[in-house]
């Protein structure tokens, strides 16, 4: 078994094979890393590309595409390591990276972590997806130390600390992977977005942490398998939101929540319908009605992840509303919010 491997899933990304696989080889050559490509079916030239010019590489092929969440279980599920890396193939890591595992090594409490990212495009900013480490409000919405909603602050330093936080991105996550299975993996059923998210939730629910240090940094592209601002991408963030908090609320939480996010969603979607966003619309309302007809399947989930959990409600949710912060409070940082 080896100590590291760093997996990236691959789906008509030769272009970002070509910038960015390079400098993971050269970041990651020591004698306990492998890496490893894991291919959703590409059309494109990836995989030609993968045998001509990185035969160090060690390629996992599938049938079809099988999304981010399916995709990355169905590779992990081939590989014997101490440690995942999942590496979004979009992503420039730098220079001794993979140190992030020191603290890991030394705290066995922690399960998953990320370092800092930032945006490839505008390297003083930090990037959407992560930033300097995630959270959510009681409501279920997600933000970061450096990102709410749509505000992406400019990186000065003001979240340099190491940190403990509700979640690590997907864009270049760190995790144990004995946690890893003892929480249940990624969830197939989210297909793509928030299957991170969710993914910590267990693991603090067992009672482990996520920490984001900041002292590591790659670069993120973003938007490189899914285009940001797409129906599609609407439809998932919302339903997937939904399956997040159904499947790990608390009892006395579930429905209050449920029933604010549904008031929430229905002004979001009628918002969109003004401004004659039509398929923005309809994404918000099939995300609900997927949502009801999955009600069945995650209540199975849930009656799993509740009979074995060690912490009911865990620490680093933000008990207030970001939206209600962000629009009426316009506290549009993430150092002006009080947890």
């Amino acid at each position: 078994m080896i100590k590291v491997a760093v997996v990236i899933l691959n789906w008509n990304g030769v272009e970002h094979l070509n910038n960015f696989l390079p400098l993971v080889i050269k970041y990651s050559s020591n004698s306990y890393t492998q890496i490893y490509v894991a291919d959703n079916h590409s059309s494109d030239d990836s995989i030609n590309l993968l045998r001509e010019k990185y035969q160090q590489v060690k390629l996992i092929q599938f049938d079809r595409n099988y999304g981010f969440a399916l995709g990355y279980s169905k590779a992990l599920e081939q590989i014997k390591a101490e440690y995942f890396v999942l590496l979004n193939s979009d992503v420039m890591v730098t220079d001794n990276w993979l140190s992030i595992i020191d603290l890991m090594d030394k705290d066995k409490s922690i399960a998953a972590s990320m370092p800092k990212i930032k945006s490839y495009t505008n390297k003083e900013y930090f990037e959407y997806a992560g930033a300097a480490g995630g959270f959510i409000d009681k409501f279920g919405y997600p933000f970061c130390r450096g990102r709410i909603l749509n505000n992406v602050e400019k990186d000065t330093g003001q979240y340099d600390e190491p940190a403990e936080v509700f979640w690590a991105s997907g864009a270049c996550l760190f995790v144990r992977a004995t946690a890893y299975f003892e929480a249940g993996g990624l969830d197939k059923d989210f297909f793509a977005h928030m299957e991170e998210i969710d993914l910590c939730w267990r693991l603090k629910k067992l009672n482990y942490k996520i920490i984001c240090n900041p002292e590591f940094i790659v670069y993120h592209v973003g938007g490189g398998t899914l285009p940001n601002n797409t129906p599609r991408k609407l439809y998932l963030n919302y339903r997937n939101n939904l399956f997040l908090l159904y499947k790990n609320l608390p009892d006395n939480h579930l429905p209050g929540t449920i029933f604010i996010r549904l008031i929430l969603d229905i002004i979001s979607a009628f918002i969109y319908l003004f401004s004659l966003s039509f398929n923005f619309f309809g994404a918000v309302i099939r995300a609900h009605f997927s949502f009801y007809f999955s009600l069945r399947t995650l209540r199975k989930k849930r009656r799993k992840i509740k009979s074995n959990i060690r912490v009911n409600l865990p620490g680093h949710i933000y008990q207030g509303s970001i939206v209600y912060n962000f629009f009426v409070r316009q506290k549009k940082h993430f150092s002006q919010l009080k947890f």
